[in-house]
């Protein structure tokens, strides 16, 4: 069985589709990269989107490891180009998790510093404005955001270390059939990669809808993964010893992310029309001064010590949707520490 599985005769429509497939991953992913690099924010991602996409795309990983280890066993008897060849299956999955799991770096290391600590207001005396104070308290978000990277690195350490535990210590079955406990291990990893992936883009879509902004998502990257999504599944349904819950993941994300590419489009022609940039700011202004996260609190009651208090009519709340709900984002090629985030 297994010199069957290592000599199959080549199939130059899989082998075509899979250089394709492993060359429009890397170019597909590269804009959402240089995006935030470019911006040098990172704003605009939910942690719960990156945490789950992590996750998933990792026990697809796995799943297609596990499924595939006799095919990569081949590649100690023979050639290299063959060894390619045969495990280009494991090769599109394996760069899928790396691509998008750089996201989750890149959304570490790009974290804007004024969002990692709690600002208060400090109430003055007389007439004299609140003073706006900085405290060393670390925000929700960031620490849901490095709870959330150490959870990513916990899942995969632990589930690689059961996988290959397994496959290390699998007996080979009469026939070259895969080990009863292997495949049950494989199944559960590949419905919980699709299970993962159907919910991944809740909260990412949760999040952009309430923001009515495209923020830091590559509008590019998206275009080039919905459609790429469904030749994946095509091109991993076609490998020998695969099943359904090895491309399931992949069906799903691509259906999940064409309505995430929906949304923002609408969302574009939004900002076109009130002349504001993906991170809500107005084109017409020149200002990089981040204004205040919290609309209502710019829009709800103006108090003036001379003309008291004043509520806004039905025209000025019209004009909270030019209100910036992003702050504007730095451009420079400022340094970061590639691992300070891993401490609290």
């Amino acid at each position: 069985m297994m010199h069957d599985i290592c000599h199959l005769d080549s199939d130059w429509f899989v082998n075509a589709l899979a250089a394709f497939l492993i060359i429009g991953l890397v170019v597909s992913y590269a804009p959402q990269h240089f995006r935030i690099i470019q911006m040098g924010s990172s704003e605009g991602f939910s942690p719960w989107f990156l945490l789950l996409g992590s996750t998933s795309s990792a026990a697809g990983m796995l799943n297609m490891i596990a499924l595939s280890w006799p095919t990569i066993q081949c590649c100690n008897d023979v050639s290299v180009g063959r060894c390619l060849e045969i495990t280009a299956g494991v090769t599109q999955v394996t760069l899928q998790w790396v691509l998008f799991t750089a996201i989750l770096v890149l959304y570490m290391i790009y974290y804007p510093a004024r969002l990692k600590y709690v600002d208060i207001d400090i109430p003055a005396h007389g007439t004299l404005p609140p003073q706006h104070v900085k405290t060393k308290l670390l925000s929700d978000d960031w620490r849901l955001s490095v709870n959330v990277s150490w959870a990513v690195t916990i899942h995969l350490v632990l589930f690689t270390i059961v996988t290959f535990f397994l496959l290390f210590t699998r007996i080979q079955e009469p026939g070259g059939e895969v080990p009863r406990h292997i495949s049950l291990w494989a199944t559960f990893l590949g419905i919980t990669s699709a299970l993962l992936a159907a919910i991944q883009y809740a909260p990412q879509l949760l999040w952009t809808y309430r923001l009515k902004l495209v923020g830091a998502l590559s509008i590019p990257m998206m275009i080039l993964q919905s459609p790429g999504a469904a030749i994946m599944s095509i091109s991993i349904a076609l490998r020998p010893g695969i099943n359904w819950t090895s491309w399931a993941m992949y069906a799903v994300s691509g259906i999940m992310q064409a309505i995430l590419l929906v949304m923002c489009i609408a969302w574009k022609f939004r900002q076109r029309r009130l002349k504001i940039d993906d991170f809500g700011y107005s084109l017409d202004s020149g200002s990089s001064t981040p204004l205040t996260d919290d609309i209502d609190t710019v829009v709800g009651e103006v108090s003036d010590p001379q003309v008291g208090d004043i509520s806004l009519d039905s025209d000025a709340e019209d004009a909270r949707e030019d209100v910036p709900l992003l702050a504007k984002p730095r451009r420079s090629g400022r340094s970061s520490r590639f691992f300070g985030w891993l401490s609290l």
